[in-house]
């Protein structure tokens, strides 16, 4: 198929301008931000949740439009525990000012800041001991080290940043005014910017995935399905399949201990990685149905071409169904799997009231399509490979470290019923034959009110 004059024009800019010609180019391509609602309401104690997020339906499913604009900045801090004071409030300064420039919503800016162990251990570390979050569920810390998965490469890198911070806006102006105030604080040595889009296509505009790779002549492009929300080909912003409101706070469903003070009450847990794809591989390896089979399950009959599959509370698969699955054939599914850690195995009632059903998804995705090589920037020598790559910054918030480890152990067949004892990258689970995953660190996202420097002030 020949490349589209919108396509030949951003091919053209990547010539010119390198992977940064390309993000300039998605305002362009995807012809008009989505219409929003640009005020929010009274502003929310979690930093991690987004106000007015559209909603759209796909093929009779009630799908999530995400900001267009996304970049993750990673930091370490050069500041000796006498410092603290003073950096707290010139942090929150330069925040409560973006604040009142942006709405947390995605016509404005939403911004979530993140801290990691070597920032709790290195700088506070008297007031972590007394104050982090425990998980009572695992028994241990709510904040743990990264580590890797029987499916990672020997080469993923376990990152020790002191904090990571996380943009989303439609507008990439907004995103661009956040990461140059945030540099002007002088607070913060910059490791890595990583950017990236996600939409673009869920109210019929040009697919930025399929585009965008074409654009970049990333191997496999061409086959990427028109109206993609991702690069392999499905759309994942389902309603039904992200944690509703309040669930992935620490406090929600039990299973973390605030300890005494409930300093990080209306907090939560963020994984963050980046995740390589082999679009080729996926689309050349892989017929439609055997697709359909390693993202969502085996047995599911849809119409060649779709995108999107109902995965509300009474679509869940639960561990009996998996494995019953897999021993008939030899396959899981990547939703089925995740589904038997992810999902609420029973109901339960927030301690605001709100009742959440059997079935209903607790983790909060806030993941995006990326051409980084793994970083758009990064401060060590010889991390950014020469050329674009497919890939995911994948960000999802959990209530704890142990919550994360559940289900992505679930995606390698290491169920709560036991171990199916699938071979790493083998076809059974048929995503980690195309994915590998570069970069890991886990981090704990405080209350708004304490996202400046936590702890600092006790």
């Amino acid at each position: 198929m020949s490349p589209t004059r919108r396509e030949l024009i951003a091919g053209a800019a990547v010539g010119a301008l390198g992977l940064a010609g390309v993000y300039e180019l998605v305002d362009h391509l995807a012809a008009s931000p989505p219409k929003r609602p640009v005020a929010a309401g009274p502003e929310l104690p979690e930093q991690h949740l987004l106000q007015g997020i559209k909603v759209v339906n796909q093929n009779d499913v009630e799908v999530l439009v995400p900001p267009l604009h996304h970049e993750v900045m990673t930091a370490k801090l050069d500041l000796a525990p006498s410092d603290l004071a003073d950096a707290q409030g010139t942090l929150e300064d330069v925040l409560a000012k973006l604040d009142a420039d942006y709405p947390a919503t995605p016509a404005g800016l939403g911004v979530t800041v993140a801290w990691g162990l070597p920032y709790f251990h290195r700088l506070v570390p008297g007031q972590a001991a007394r104050s982090l979050p425990y998980d009572r569920r695992a028994g241990k810390a709510a904040l743990l080290d990264a580590h890797r998965f029987q499916s990672d490469p020997d080469t993923t890198v376990l990152e020790a940043n002191d904090l990571a911070i996380l943009l989303r806006s439609d507008q990439r102006a907004h995103i661009d005014d956040g990461i140059d105030r945030l540099r002007a604080s002088g607070l913060l040595k910059v490791t890595s910017l990583r950017r990236g889009f996600a939409g673009g296509s869920l109210e019929g505009g040009v697919s930025l995935p399929r585009t965008m790779a074409r654009a970049a002549n990333v191997p496999g492009a061409d086959l990427i399905p028109e109206g993609s929300e991702l690069f392999m080909g499905f759309t994942s912003t389902q309603k039904a399949a992200f944690g509703p409101g309040k669930i992935a706070n620490f406090e929600t469903l039990g299973y973390v201990d605030l300890r005494d003070s409930g300093y990080f009450r209306e907090g939560t847990h963020m994984h963050l990685s980046h995740v390589a794809e082999d679009l080729e591989a996926w689309y050349v390896n892989f017929a439609f149905d055997e697709r359909v089979t390693t993202a969502f399950r085996p047995g599911l009959d849809v119409p060649e071409g779709t995108q999107v599959v109902p995965m509300g509370p009474e679509q869940a698969s639960d561990t009996h169904q998996v494995r019953r699955q897999f021993h008939q054939t030899g396959r899981i599914g990547h939703s089925a799997s995740i589904q038997t850690t992810s999902r609420l195995q029973q109901a339960a009632t927030g301690p605001d009231g709100t009742h959440y059903p059997k079935g209903t998804a607790i983790p909060i995705r806030a993941d995006f399509n990326t051409l980084d090589n793994p970083f758009f920037f990064s401060s060590e020598a010889r991390v950014i490979q020469a050329g674009p790559m497919a890939g995911i910054h994948f960000i999802v918030f959990n209530p704890s470290s142990d919550d994360f480890d559940r289900n992505r152990l679930a995606m390698d067949g290491i169920l709560p019923s036991g171990n199916l004892h699938i071979q790493p990258n083998d076809r059974a689970q048929g995503f980690n034959s195309v994915l590998s995953t570069t970069h890991r660190q886990n981090y704990l996202v405080p209350p708004r009110r304490h996202r400046s420097f936590p702890l600092a002030e006790r």
